[in-house]
């Protein structure tokens, strides 16, 4: 008789920002999942824009769960972060109390167009250039992550080791997952020194479990700031996360 498989797929690329918030997450609470890849934009049979994924999510963006035993199906990561903690009651990452958990609500609704700028100003021209990002597009994202790198350096981040508080939350797992890429040690696009506060908060999250094995992804690509990657290098830096990946499933079940 074949091994059951987890209940839990995540449809994704190790790449992504939104899905790496998800697996550290999964890897965090050593929760078995299954990964099947989805290639961003795409449209042959394990792409976001093929009919079949389209069914499960009509955005056609990644992430997206799906749990095999009831069917359900979910997409946008912060939305993800929030159920599973909710589902399975992790509330050391997404808190309880009204209020705590609304200042991580708080972080969660301004990371978009603020900090995940990050992504379409400093990192996916470089990777996705079939987007066609216009400069303009591009310099005022960069723009607005500066702003918000402010807003994260004289507010969250001010008189607080985490964003919200004494301790890490789903927030801090999806605004590393946005500007750790920046960093010298993997895309080197961008200089953190202006703000010392976001920069030992950076340093800090080194340290919160599974972040080496989930952002392997990043360590074997390196740097793109002066020249772009080619598509062998980007295949094989995500090659080497899945192989990450899956031993650590195996070590707990998944």
């Amino acid at each position: 008789m074949s091994e059951a498989k987890p209940s839990l797929v995540l449809y994704g690329v190790p790449f992504s920002q939104p899905v790496r918030a998800v697996l550290w997450l999964l890897f965090l609470k050593r929760m078995p999942f299954e990964m099947q890849l989805i290639n961003p934009g795409s449209k042959g049979e394990t792409g976001s824009r093929h009919p079949s994924y389209l069914e499960k999510n009509p955005a056609g963006t990644i992430p997206t769960i799906e749990d095999r035993e009831t069917g359900f199906l979910l997409a946008e990561s912060h939305a993800i972060l929030a159920y599973l903690c909710n589902r399975h009651g992790w509330t050391d990452l997404y808190p309880a109390g009204a209020e705590e958990r609304a200042r991580v609500d708080w972080y969660l609704h301004y990371h978009h167009r603020n900090v995940r700028d990050a992504s379409l100003g400093l990192v996916a021209p470089k990777i996705r250039k079939d987007l066609e990002i216009p400069e303009a597009m591009q310099s005022a994202a960069r723009a607005t992550v500066t702003r918000a790198l402010g807003a994260l350096e004289t507010g969250w981040l001010s008189d607080s080791p985490y964003l919200c508080g004494d301790a890490c939350t789903i927030a801090d797992l999806s605004c590393y997952s946005e500007l750790g890429q920046l960093q010298s040690e993997y895309t080197n696009v961008y200089d953190f020194t202006p703000f010392p506060s976001v920069s030992a908060w950076l340093e800090r999250m080194h340290n919160v479990p599974a972040h080496d094995d989930v952002h392997t992804v990043l360590a074997e690509l390196g740097d793109i700031s002066q020249e772009a990657p080619s598509m062998e290098r980007i295949v094989g830096a995500n090659k080497s996360a899945l192989s990450v990946l899956k031993q650590r499933l195996a070590e707990f079940g998944g």
